[in-house]
């Protein structure tokens, strides 16, 4: 399994935090009129460095398969996600900001479909280099 992790390299972490990001900035959209609502974002950077030096981890330091369980877990997603700083205080509270959001959501809309074609053709090649052909 060790040889596939490393043909696949970081893509299936990028595209779980990717997912997620996804995930919050829906909630922020979707929350936009909530009052006193704060809007969330992940720090894209820090969650990629730590998914990486995770993945280090367990590809270096495994002896056992059961040692490292539940890596999704261990991503440390939940540690890099940040409350956003509005460029505009609402009177209700709320730190949404629709056109940012928005923004944001197809910017990582399209960066997530990349991962995701990225992923798709280096699997296109393990199949092909499988096969022989």
């Amino acid at each position: 399994m060790a040889g596939i992790d490393n043909a696949l390299g970081i893509s299936p972490q990028v595209l779980a935090l990717r997912s997620q990001r996804m995930n919050l900035l829906s909630a922020n959209i979707a929350n936009a009129e909530t009052p006193n609502y704060k809007a969330q974002d992940i720090d894209f950077r820090a969650a990629l460095a730590q998914a990486n030096s995770a993945q280090d981890a367990t590809r270096l330091h495994a002896t056992q398969a059961n040692h490292m369980t539940g890596f999704e877990d261990q991503m440390g997603v939940d540690a890099n996600i940040k409350y956003r700083q509005p460029s505009t205080l609402n009177p209700n509270g709320n730190t949404v900001e629709s056109h940012r959001e928005h923004a944001e959501f197809m910017d990582n809309a399209l960066k997530y479909q990349a991962s995701l074609n990225l992923l798709d053709s280096r699997i296109k090649g393990l199949r092909a280099a499988i096969k022989g052909e």
